[in-house]
């Protein structure tokens, strides 16, 4: 069990939390959320500490963890290497890397010594390690040619993927994860949700995905001025208790002020008359003694709208038949689009489908190989992705680079303008080769809004921002008047955003006809149709290599079964296969009785005095009562899909 005990901690002269007590138990699951610059970090460097791998001290109170523990942690750099892919994520796996090493090199070893380590290899399930690591690779969206790859030739956020599968293979008792998902696309960050419900140790993890939070996380431990509070349930849920008890916080501190100004004025009025002296000194103390109760205050920083483009005609991009890709090879082809004021397009697709070949051909960075790409003299777009956040002028201010595109708009209603995207004070000022991730993105956006686009195309917009500004970004474009064309991994975004989801796969751009919950039950789909056939292959390999040995020809089965015999097969498979059919069954009927309780409740939370004051108990109970029967949905669900999944093998094995 990780405990804190009355936990201080400073950094740079900064008290960042004190008193902090809380505990972990072994196999939670805890989601760290906060404000940029709480603490986050700091905590994990505060629990690295504990097994000597960073040097953060507590000015005060206890951290205790296991002695026995391990502990793995996503860094967030890797440095270069000319180690191979496949060989820096196996070194993630330190007992298996160094058995390996030995064994690779017995000279000057005992018999005995060897032997023991060919016993230990063999324990920790060491001839199975390579091929847990190609499955991690995979799943995080490497290819089988990019395995034997040197670490150096791999981009920043490659890198990033390759020290998150080392991390993944580690042996932990405690993974320590920092924003995992921020360079992944989203069929990465499904694979990593299955992947962490599977794992059986304590997961603490930093995310600004809520949707990833939902999905991993049972607790939320919460920074908050200075203090930490430890939430159970998922993201959803911390943000409805806590959203509770701040209302309960704003009655009490509105209650304790109207307390203290009358005791104010009590304490005015009578303090210097000898006959009141005594009751003013006791109001006085009691004054004294009255702990301070912070107002709630709306604590996001954010808040900006885009600006209604200057120009609008339909359609503003209209593409028929286009062959897309490099080199005269097409990696899209046949591809129409048109783009009009009104559309509101998700792209979803596999990693390397061709999801950004398609934005930089629908911006116009890439020439059609074939097929016809006209547009609007009103279009005016507004691009966002890494090379726009990469490009930033570096000497350059935010206050400078605004003014550059500003005209003559007055420097007030400049500051006012990036003080709604968090540029204030100094920072307003400051070169951006001193920002962070997050504060280049958000400069970034914040000239695009300048700029009055008419049709926005953002690639990965929200990678390095904070969830404020994520739901400030969401408000935004829920309400920006033009077009928009969006590739994010953050599913929040696309399901308030989005009207139209469109799939990149096959080399083909087609409707998709599900929303996004839809499109991973697809994505979970082809990863087994993909194990199916490479295990189809490799059983073909097999029974290729085997003929050949015997020099024997490989003949098709014969159908020697009888009529009689075939049916006494088919009722045999009925038989083994019925607990499976009962419990499908049984799940299509409880899914449907969850369908229409939630369909009930849906009808009940419409009602719009439902939402006055003095119904408010109602509605949270209402409330709870739909969350509780939206995850019911969502089990029910998977075990109904797991099911009809072992149905279909147990059929084939015939």
């Amino acid at each position: 069990m990780i405990e804190f005990s009355a936990v201080s901690v400073r950094r740079d002269g900064r008290l960042l939390f004190s008193e902090a007590t809380f505990q972990i138990h072994p196999g939670q699951k805890v989601g760290l959320t906060g404000n940029n610059g709480t603490g986050k970090s700091t905590l994990f460097a505060v629990l690295l500490a504990q097994k000597g791998i960073s040097e953060m001290s507590v000015d005060a109170g206890q951290v205790s963890i296991p002695a026995g523990w391990q502990i793995a942690h996503m860094a967030q750099e890797v440095a270069g290497s000319t180690q191979s892919a496949i060989d820096y994520v196996l070194s993630g796996d330190k007992e298996w890397y160094e058995i390996n090493r030995q064994l690779a090199d017995t000279q000057g070893l005992s018999t005995d010594t060897i032997t023991l380590l060919h016993q230990k290899f063999d324990d920790i399930d060491g001839y199975r390690t390579p091929a847990r690591a190609a499955q991690v690779m995979a799943g995080l969206g490497f290819t089988t040619q990019q395995h034997e790859q040197p670490v150096n030739d791999f981009s920043g956020g490659w890198r990033m993927r390759l020290n998150l599968a080392k991390t993944l293979m580690s042996r932990a008792d405690l993974l320590l994860l920092d924003e995992p998902t921020n360079h992944l696309d989203l069929d990465a960050i499904l694979w990593l949700e299955e992947w962490i419900a599977k794992f059986t140790g304590t997961v603490l993890l930093i995310s600004h995905d809520q949707a990833f939070l939902d999905a991993t996380v049972g607790h939320i431990l919460h920074i908050e001025q200075g203090k930490l509070t430890l939430y159970t349930g998922n993201y959803s849920q911390f943000v409805r208790t806590r959203s509770e008890r701040l209302a309960q916080q704003q009655q009490a501190f509105e209650k304790q002020q109207a307390t203290r100004a009358h005791l104010e004025d009590y304490i005015r009025r009578f303090r210097a008359k000898a006959s009141k002296a005594k009751q003013a000194q006791s109001r006085i103390k009691q004054l004294e003694r009255m702990a301070d109760l912070s107002p709630v205050m709306a604590d996001n920083p954010f808040s900006f709208q885009f600006y209604p483009p200057s120009h609008m005609s339909s359609p503003l991009i209209d593409m028929r038949q286009a062959d897309i890709g490099y080199d005269e090879q097409a990696l899209l082809s046949g591809v129409t689009l048109q783009i009009t004021p009104e559309t509101r397009i998700g792209l979803l697709g596999m990693n390397g489908a061709g999801k950004s070949t398609l934005i930089k051909a629908l911006v116009g960075e890439l020439p059609l190989l074939s097929g016809t790409y006209k547009v609007s003299d009103t279009l005016k777009i507004g691009y966002f992705n890494q090379h726009q956040m990469d490009s930033l002028d570096a000497e350059a201010t935010p206050m400078l680079m605004l003014r550059r595109i500003a005209g003559k708009t007055s420097d007030a209603d400049l500051r006012s303008f990036l003080g709604s995207f968090d540029f204030r004070g100094e920072r307003i000022d400051t070169a951006s080769k001193l920002f962070s991730g997050g504060e280049r993105a958000r400069l970034t956006l914040a000239l695009i809004v300048w700029q009055r686009p008419n049709v926005l195309v953002l690639d990965e917009p929200t990678n390095h921002l904070d969830l404020q500004m994520r739901q400030a970004l969401t408000l935004a474009l829920q309400g920006f008047a033009g077009a928009v064309v969006l590739v994010s991994h953050d599913r929040e975004l696309i399901a308030n955003v989005c009207d139209d989801l469109y799939l990149v796969h096959s080399g083909k751009l087609q409707e998709f006809s599900g929303d996004v919950a839809d499109y991973g039950k697809w994505l979970s789909e082809q990863r087994k149709s993909a194990a199916k056939s490479e295990g189809e292959k490799n059983a073909q390999s097999t029974q290729d290599v085997s003929a050949k040995s015997l020099n024997t020809e490989a003949k098709p089965p014969v159908e020697t079964l009888s009529k009689e015999e075939r049916r006494r097969q088919a009722a045999e498979i009925r038989k083994r296969t019925a607990p499976i059919r009962k419990r499908i069954d049984k799940a299509e009927a409880e899914l449907d009785t969850v369908n229409d309780a939630l369909a009930t409740l849906e009808q009940k939370l419409a009602d719009t005095s439902l939402y006055e004051d003095e119904r408010k108990s109602e509605l949270l109970s209402l409330l709870d009562e739909q969350a509780s029967l939206q995850q019911r949905q969502s089990q029910v669900e998977e075990d109904l899909l797991l099911a009809m999944t072992e149905l279909e093998e147990a059929e084939m094995t015939e």
